[in-house]
């Protein structure tokens, strides 16, 4: 079970899969460990080496209840779990707050990223779409199966949930520690990344479902018209879930944008 050290000594867990193909990172959701990948791992580990982490507070990762936790730290700690991996670059997928984190991690480290898919996710408050206030009410209600029943369905169409009864990874990882969970929503909430969305030179793919209420569709046409060069794909019908649910189009998609690029570079150095 590998570990890298944060810059401040915070112990990260993480693990390496898949073929010889090119690394491909993949950044999970607010408050999940490295299973909110589970369902759809295998699928990308045919075509790449994909790296997942536990972020801090999640996982077999430490948990520190300090100030430690923000979208651009949890960038460094992605850092470094690439340092301890001995990856140079890697494409990078990150969705929902994961794609949060994505954005600092291109913005800031160009020479480490590749191409970069950013998924169900947002600039950040002060420009972004905010999910509506019933939302917010209805997750923060005080009976607790009755919140998680709203962020299956925020997740996840009826339908999906008849035929799969779950378990359902998305919902979050039970193993964290109040603080930690609180300190997670604090910091995907505090994310504000408009300033430096500009400066991502990564060729960008931006995906999102069109019946995403969790984090709003409209934050997808946003993000793609603030990054250079960036193209924009939704998925009809999908909620915040797309990755998992509409897999069969979904991963396709984002294995072949970044599969693109694998073609394009080899076709230069030949040229």
């Amino acid at each position: 079970m590998p570990f890298a050290t944060a810059p401040d000594g915070t112990a990260l867990h993480y693990e390496v899969h898949g073929t010889d193909g090119p690394p491909l990172l993949l950044l999970s959701g607010q408050s999940n460990s490295h299973r909110w990948w589970d369902a759809v791992r295998a699928d990308f580990a045919a075509r790449f080496t994909t790296v997942v982490m536990d972020y801090r507070g999640t996982g077999a990762s430490d948990r520190p209840d300090t100030d430690s936790y923000s979208t651009p730290g949890f960038a460094a700690d992605a850092l470094a779990v690439l340092d301890h991996a001995g990856i140079g670059r890697a494409h990078v997928y990150g969705t929902s707050m994961g794609g949060r984190v994505a954005q600092w991690l291109a913005a800031g480290h160009p020479e480490r990223v590749g191409r970069l898919v950013l998924g169900c996710t947002s600039p950040g408050a002060p420009h972004g779409v905010e999910r509506g206030p019933e939302v917010r009410r209805a997750l923060a209600q005080p009976d607790a199966e009755a919140a998680r029943r709203v962020l299956l369905d925020l997740m996840y169409t009826p339908a999906y949930t008849a035929a799969h009864p779950g378990p359902f990874p998305t919902l979050g990882d039970p193993s964290m520690p109040p603080h930690a969970r609180r300190r997670h929503l604090r910091a995907s909430a505090a994310h504000d990344a408009w300033e430096a969305l500009p400066r991502i030179a990564a060729p960008t793919l931006v995906v999102h479902g069109t019946d995403d209420r969790f984090n709003p569709t409209a934050n997808a046409p946003l993000l793609a018209g603030r990054i250079p060069g960036a193209r924009l794909r939704l998925i009809p019908g999908a909620r915040h879930a797309y990755f998992e649910e509409f897999a069969s189009s979904a991963t396709p998609l984002v294995a072949d944008f970044l599969r693109d690029g694998e073609v394009a570079a080899t076709a230069s150095a030949h040229a």
